[in-house]
């Protein structure tokens, strides 16, 4: 991909993840949409040249965890591979990277509540 970073909003990747109310503990309905609200603050910068991160209550258990889309349109894993290939990047690396900060945010969140 020949265009300078950032990318413009409709080229960017969009990763949805979706985060279970229990993993803030037997209260954590409660906490739900709080924690995500901060949690979507902390991810907005990372790799946000190319990538648009939108942390969400998982309400809905049929949706899934995880979903990729890119100008409006949804995209599989493999797809969402491919894209970020084109920077230099790995999606298990990301995905990873974002689960790392996800449960330290989930420990300092959960101190302060």
């Amino acid at each position: 991909m020949k265009t300078g970073l950032p990318l413009p909003e409709d080229k960017k990747l969009s990763i949805i993840f979706r985060v279970e109310p229990g993993c803030l503990g037997p209260q954590g309905s409660r906490y739900i949409d709080q924690f995500c609200d901060q949690a979507q603050n902390e991810f907005k910068s990372l790799d946000s040249d190319f990538i648009i991160w939108n942390v969400v209550p998982r309400s809905d258990k049929s949706l899934p965890e995880i979903q990729f889309a890119l100008a409006g349109k949804r995209i599989s894993s493999l797809q969402a591979e491919k894209y970020l290939a084109l920077f230099g990047k790995v999606l298990d690396d990301a995905e990873n990277a974002f689960d790392d900060k996800l449960e330290s945010l989930i420990v300092k969140f959960l101190a302060a509540v």
